[in-house]
């Protein structure tokens, strides 16, 4: 099993007599993490305390085995982060933002323009990067912040809320980006978000935090294993056939609003509800295992710990 790329030990901040983080103790292997949780929960402080950006006020934390409290400057050199807000220097053209931002992480000059240009291209800037930031739409201030936060080839790097403001092409468009960056360059991500579809749709481990502390650390698949025996079946017509023929197999079963029928079946697969559909001559479009596995837990954690 690979190191620990975060490891956190009883982390506490206080702004006064308010703890935006409360003993929060986390081990992170490499890959895509997802921070979820609502709005004000502590997510951007967490990663802004792992940066130094916020001093911890208790407890200690540790990256890519790296003290933070003592080995920030070599941390940095390792570690890329892309704010929520926006960070780029008002008056400055694109490639000449990131050829700046890659020179603080401590490439020579034509390194670094050269790195500028190749991770603008990543990110699929292109003329644009010769106009003034201050020009830039949404998408392109949230292209150019990703490319910023990778173009010293880091390790890790933190994005929070990187899909905001965008529609969702764009959206579409940024998330493909960041899961390359694990699937096929080997940087592990760690994505804070309160959208829960972005989270679900490329994190390989999940990390529910609120008021400050962490509700649930694991993996997708075993978060989706805990809705074992749901499924969504989308069939062309029909539905109340196919309602009675599950209904008579033992199935609980509705049909949605959105013309899906929603199936507890209580087996450990899918696969026996399928069978028994197929006998009786009815073949489904699309059917989904677990379908907001990840809502129902979020909502589950949230819930159980009390309100925010």
């Amino acid at each position: 099993m690979s190191a620990a790329i975060i490891e956190c030990s009883g982390v506490t901040k206080l702004f006064g007599d308010f703890a935006a983080l409360n003993n929060v103790s986390l081990s992170v292997s490499p890959g895509t993490i997802g921070l979820l949780g609502p709005n004000g929960a502590g997510k951007s402080t967490l990663m802004k305390c792992l940066l130094q950006l916020h001093p911890i006020s208790m407890g200690g934390a540790r990256l890519l085995g790296r003290d933070v409290g003592s080995e920030g400057r070599e941390i940095r050199t390792r570690v890329g982060y892309a704010p929520e807000q926006d960070c780029l220097i008002s008056g400055m053209v694109g490639c000449e933002y990131v050829t700046y931002c890659a020179q603080l992480n401590g490439l020579p000059f034509q390194e670094a323009r050269q790195r500028a240009h190749e991770m603008l291209d990543f990110v699929g800037m292109g003329q644009e990067r010769y106009r003034a930031v201050d020009t830039y739409s949404t998408g392109m201030k949230q292209r150019v912040k990703l490319a910023q936060a990778i173009v010293h080839d880091p390790e890790l790097v933190f994005l929070d809320e990187p899909t905001n403001g965008l529609d969702p092409k764009g959206r579409e468009q940024i998330l493909q980006l960041v899961e390359s960056l694990w699937k096929q360059h080997q940087i592990s991500v760690v994505l804070s978000s309160h959208l829960l579809q972005d989270v679900d749709r490329i994190c390989g481990e999940i990390i529910i935090i609120a008021r400050g502390e962490v509700l649930v650390q694991d993996t997708l698949k075993n978060l989706k294993a805990r809705r074992a025996g749901f499924a969504e079946l989308v069939v062309e017509g029909e539905h109340q056939r196919v309602l009675e023929i599950l209904r008579a197999n033992e199935c609980t079963c509705e049909l949605e609003s959105n013309g899906h029928i929603t199936v507890k079946h209580g087996r450990a697969s899918l696969t026996p509800v399928l069978k028994f559909l197929r006998d009786e001559g009815v073949h489904p479009i699309e059917a989904l295992p677990s379908p907001n596995a990840l809502e129902e837990v979020f909502l589950q954690a949230l819930s159980t710990h009390g309100p925010d």
